[in-house]
């Protein structure tokens, strides 16, 4: 399925569950390929970006606004922070590894870094 930034960040995320709701590798490539930056995890079991930033205060900014738009999808990632970074991971778990969820997601953190 051909994906862009456009029409991933115009969905919501829904409950997935189960193998059957885990993306093929070549829709996971797809994602990524409108995804700017985004890359798997080593293991391949998620997404994984880094965002910088130029000090500690909108490092925090950032993580915040991460955080609502994981409370408003109900789909949290794992974030590693640091003073002037933030990596940002995105699997799921109930699938075993990546959903669309997963991409939607993805595509409005990048709205955040747009901003």
């Amino acid at each position: 399925m051909p994906y862009s930034i456009e029409s991933l960040r115009a969905q919501h995320c829904v409950p997935r569950k189960g193998k059957d709701a885990a993306l093929a590798a070549t829709d996971v490539a797809a994602g990524l390929a409108a995804l700017p930056g985004w890359q798997r995890t080593p293991d391949g079991s998620g997404i994984r970006k880094e965002f910088r930033f130029p000090d500690y205060f909108r490092t925090m900014a950032f993580v915040n606004a991460v955080a609502s738009i994981a409370h408003r999808e109900d789909h949290h990632p794992d974030l590693e922070v640091h003073y002037n970074r933030c990596a940002v991971h995105y699997s799921t778990h109930d699938v075993g590894g990546l959903s669309l969820n997963d991409l939607i997601c993805a595509a409005r953190v990048e709205d955040l870094q747009a901003s």
